[in-house]
């Protein structure tokens, strides 16, 4: 019988972990608060035949919560940076079922980019949002892996928060890091939603940062996600862009990546790297996307 990652805790002293181990959590040994100092603190998980957690999400701040309270997601009420001056990060979880919801079987952490691009090799998938965010530290990030190889089917992109809880409830996923960060502007968030049928999937992902680059990706039949991923900073601007070519090998997993010594790192293992800043113009964090193509 298959088992599901079916809870999730955090533990953030030494009690908090006694507690959690005598109620049959397991430990993921990785501290959530690696080289920022501040608390110690460990993600813990049970496992089980029925329930499955089918969705995780990351919070930064109060605007992201509000879409997901109303969606039913469940909050783990612990800030995972606690004793640090970085960001309140909280985690979310859902238990959904049908066509959007695989069940997850396995999440872990990275803490480099040699394990971020080992990760996308070997079919997870990674949150965007940096556990020590602002905390300074290593660079953490949280990763699941599901019951099903999954595909990126849908990819979307919001700049409020209105309509968060519709994203949701349609089985879509936030990539949880602002395309705006540091930027000023709208709060701009990209979405995707995830297929097991392959045949379903996006086979490419790229983005515009001006005029040329939108009008060669419209000639060349790509297709423009609305929403101008630098809304309402000084930037031109940029525009996610997808396509669905029959000849190409499906996308699995999508991601943003924040750390530019990891292209090299992300280019050797396979991951493309759209090297287009999305903070183009503005004096934002430069940000890239990537995904990882299915090799079967």
């Amino acid at each position: 019988m298959a088992t599901y990652i079916t809870e999730l805790d955090v533990s953030t002293d030494q009690a908090e972990e006694q507690h959690l181990q005598s109620n049959g959590f397991k430990k993921i040994n990785i501290n959530l608060n690696q080289g920022a100092g501040g608390k110690t603190i460990y993600l813990w998980y049970k496992n089980g035949p029925a329930k499955p957690i089918t969705r995780v999400q990351f919070t930064f701040n109060d605007g992201m919560a509000s879409g997901l309270i109303e969606a039913g997601y469940k909050k783990i009420d612990k800030n995972l940076n606690a004793g640090t001056r970085g960001d309140v990060i909280y985690l979310w979880y859902f238990r959904g079922s049908g066509e959007f919801n695989t069940p997850i079987v396995k999440i872990d952490f990275t803490t480099d980019a040699e394990g971020e691009a080992n990760k996308f090799k070997d079919g997870w998938e990674k949150s965007a949002c940096n556990l020590n965010r602002h905390a300074g530290g290593n660079l953490i990030f949280a990763w699941v892996k599901r019951e099903k190889q999954t595909y990126i089917c849908n990819v979307s992109a919001t700049d409020s928060y209105e309509s968060d809880d519709s994203y949701y409830d349609n089985g879509y996923i936030r990539v949880d890091e602002n395309t705006n960060r540091s930027a000023g502007g709208a709060d701009v968030f990209i979405w995707y939603r995830q297929t097991t049928d392959p045949k379903r999937a996006l086979t490419d992902l790229n983005i515009s940062t001006n005029d040329i680059e939108y009008q060669t990706l419209q000639q060349q039949g790509y297709t423009s996600v609305s929403v101008n991923l630098n809304e309402k900073t000084r930037g031109p601007p940029v525009y996610l862009w997808h396509n669905n070519d029959d000849s190409a090998k499906p996308i699995q997993a999508m991601s943003l990546l924040l750390n530019i010594h990891a292209v090299q790192v992300y280019n050797k293992a396979g991951v493309s790297v759209i090297e287009r800043n999305l903070n183009t113009g503005n004096a934002g964090c430069t940000e890239f996307l990537c995904f990882y193509r299915s090799k079967a």
